[in-house]
């Protein structure tokens, strides 16, 4: 049985799992979000010297190869990192497994050294060592010995599902602010959204995380801010050369 006393203090398993694929997505939405909206701001402002209607095409073509690409580059990019990090833990818990096999003795004094280094009297060490072989050996020395619990191993499939659709729906806000209004107001209209929708990725982070909200969002804000200013100068400055 799992106690929970303190509501901002989750205890359980399955913790680390869920923040996690809470992390992808979080952080899937922040890419989709900065990116496309830097792709298509620096298109309309290369293209603003177009007529209005000429503009939505080149518009729309590159920020939906922006959401498709950027979509497929965040989930592979989740998938080889999740699963990197599960074959490491699962060959660790393996090896475990192997060593409570074939050397159980030694084992059970490891996992009593383990106890008294953290302060323990060597006799109650030994005697805690002793209880939790009993209940669950294995679960005993992956928790005390790597930090690891077989609740807790990341599914990469959920983290991949979690990023990819996390950065569509992040990206669909950009293209729609972008397209949308009349064509006199789409970038304002476009910096607005975005960094409204940043603030909200950045706090949201933040809580997850349980740390200060403000750095988080400022940080968040502040560097999509920049990168979208940084593509419009860009466009607007091969607009008006005659480049685009």
């Amino acid at each position: 049985m799992y106690f929970n006393a303190h509501p901002n203090e989750p205890h359980g398993p399955g913790i680390a799992t869920r923040l996690n694929w809470l992390r992808a997505g979080v952080l899937g939405a922040n890419d989709g979000i900065v990116s496309v909206a830097a792709i298509v701001v620096g298109v309309a402002a290369a293209t603003s010297q177009m007529a209005p209607a000429s503009q939505i095409a080149p518009i729309f073509t590159a920020g939906i190869a922006g959401l498709v690409g950027g979509a497929v580059s965040m989930a592979l990019g989740e998938y080889v990192s999740v699963s990197s990090s599960r074959d490491s833990q699962l060959a660790l818990i393996a090896k475990e497994k192997q060593e409570l096999i074939d050397f159980p003795d030694e084992e059970l004094a490891e996992l009593a050294d383990l106890y008294a280094s953290k302060g323990l009297s060597t006799a109650t060490a030994h005697q805690v060592a002793v209880e939790l072989t009993k209940h669950d050996a294995l679960a005993a020395h992956l928790e005390t010995e790597m930090n690891i619990r077989e609740d807790d191993i990341a599914s990469p499939w959920q983290a991949t599902g979690a990023s990819a659709l996390a950065f569509v729906v992040g990206a669909l806000l950009p293209l729609a602010a972008i397209l949308l209004p009349p064509a006199a107001v789409r970038i304002p209209v476009t910096f607005v959204a975005v960094l409204v929708a940043l603030a909200i990725t950045g706090a949201t982070s933040a809580r997850i995380g349980q740390n200060p909200w403000l750095r988080a969002t400022l940080r968040v804000v502040i560097g999509g801010g920049s990168a979208l200013a940084a593509t419009f100068l860009i466009g607007s400055l091969l607009g008006h050369t005659g480049v685009v």
